[in-house]
């Protein structure tokens, strides 16, 4: 289920702009719908890649090694560079 950092900062857009542009009815004021802590969990998600792509991008301009950053998010350097490299950086 891996997707690249695009498509979840794509999501979180999309999210972004269902949660402003929705308007409660009463009955949602003392419930949240699972659908709706998915929707939730996945804006907050993608708040996060897009947090960790620009906390890499500073550590690459400041000449922080792959293997050092893959540590940081818990994967390895090869695996990180594919994913947070310049040509993917938004």
């Amino acid at each position: 289920m891996p997707r690249s950092l695009e498509e979840i900062l794509a999501q979180a857009d999309d999210l972004a702009d269902t949660f402003e542009a929705y308007e409660p009815r009463p009955e949602d004021r003392d419930t949240v719908s699972p659908v709706t802590q998915m929707r939730l969990a996945a804006l907050k998600r993608a708040a996060a890649e897009r947090e960790i792509a620009e906390a890499v991008a500073a550590a690459r301009e400041s000449h922080t090694p792959w293997k050092v950053i893959g540590a940081a998010v818990g994967t390895s350097g090869e695996a990180a560079r594919p994913r947070y490299g310049r040509k993917h950086a938004s």
